[in-house]
């Protein structure tokens, strides 16, 4: 018969391996379940934009010019000094401006910037993703503020420019907002 002292030690030692294992991790292979999209604000969710690469990029080659951004309220325009090409200033400005528009539903494929020399009007023709859910005309007040507000004032306010206008179009027609 096994006596009460080796009973004890059995499961004092029983014990202490249970107590122990308690700090250790076991693996779990149970399935997960895929993580869902928080549900979209009424804002417009804007990344910060993505620098230009721009080659062998030193102050001798590039520009410090102001690109306006919406603030979180979507009420006013809030300068940010970036340093674009200088060869390329105001398309690159441009595109500064435009990375802040692009929403997860909304996206922008492409863009070109034209200045008429006699008028010192600017036409950004802006060319719209073929995968993008929305259309120009879906767009609330606050994203058209975010875009065309952003845009309008980065190309008028930097005065090295002396743009007076700027027009917006699609495939060479002017976007009506």
């Amino acid at each position: 018969m096994i006596s009460s002292k080796v009973l004890s030690c059995l499961f004092l030692g029983t014990l202490v391996l249970g107590t122990a294992s308690c700090g250790s991790r076991v693996a779990d292979n149970s399935p997960t379940l895929p993580q869902t999209e928080p549900l979209a604000s009424p804002t417009p969710t804007v990344s910060p934009p993505a620098s230009p690469v721009i080659p062998n990029r030193t102050a001798a080659n590039t520009v410090t010019v102001t690109v306006y951004k919406p603030d979180s309220q979507c009420e006013e325009l809030v300068p940010e000094q970036v340093r674009v090409s200088q060869t390329n200033a105001i398309a690159d400005a441009v595109g500064e401006a435009i990375a802040y528009g692009n929403t997860t539903d909304f996206d922008l494929s492409g863009y070109r910037v034209s200045v008429d020399e006699n008028s010192r009007v600017a036409t950004v023709e802006l060319r719209l993703s073929p995968d993008s859910q929305r259309q120009f005309v879906s767009l609330s007040s606050c994203e058209q503020f975010a875009l065309f507000g952003s845009l309008r004032r980065t190309l008028t306010a930097n005065s090295q420019w002396n743009i007076q206008e700027v027009r917006f179009t699609q495939q060479g027609e002017e976007i009506v907002f």
